[in-house]
């Protein structure tokens, strides 16, 4: 059984390229991969060499070259989580999290809100933005309950996203956290 998380331990930084090796081994299965990165990846299962060349050779498919920033969660020197930053806009005030995971055996025990808890520091504390925001499957109801618990709300969008994953239409919810819900909070 695993022990409280010791919030002294986790860390996040920057990603390197032999993370990859842990992280595509989260998804078990096609249904999680699809909640994990929807189309992003067109086959599953991806390999860390498939990862790589994403994040590493094709800037995360960004045109930007500033502009894709994958960040992993480290717990006593092991890969513990993982998620990219990026800017939508041209002046860098808006940031969206995206292919946000922690390793599943680490699930539900907070490992998510923690890693969470650090990106919006960074972001609001050091990238110094005015909004981050998300978008995640309806169906995804741990992961929605996580953002929730750090902040973000969940945004009225009249035309939703929708995905077609293994014979279902999957809906997508938007969220966002400001940077004065950010600081109003602490």
């Amino acid at each position: 059984m695993q022990t409280k998380i010791d919030l002294k331990k986790l860390r996040l930084r920057p990603y390197k390229k032999c993370d990859a090796k842990f992280i595509v081994k989260w998804s078990k299965d096609e249904v999680a991969f699809r909640k994990w990165c929807s189309d992003r990846w067109q086959t599953y299962p991806i390999t860390a060499e498939d990862m790589n060349r994403k994040y590493c050779d094709n800037n995360g498919d960004c045109i930007d070259e500033d502009n894709f920033y994958p960040m992993t969660l480290i717990d006593n020197n092991t890969v513990a989580g993982h998620l990219i930053l990026r800017f939508t806009d041209k002046e860098r005030t808006i940031l969206r999290f995206g292919f946000v995971i922690t390793d599943d055996s680490k699930r539900g025990l907070g490992y998510g809100k923690e890693m969470l808890s650090l990106a919006l520091k960074y972001s609001f504390e050091i990238l110094k933005v005015n909004k981050i925001t998300l978008g995640v499957f309806d169906n995804n109801l741990a992961a929605y309950h996580c953002y929730k618990s750090v902040g973000f709300k969940e945004i009225e969008n009249e035309n939703k996203e929708e995905n077609c994953f293994c014979d279902e239409i999957w809906s997508v919810s938007e969220m966002e956290m400001t940077k004065d819900d950010y600081f109003n909070k602490r």
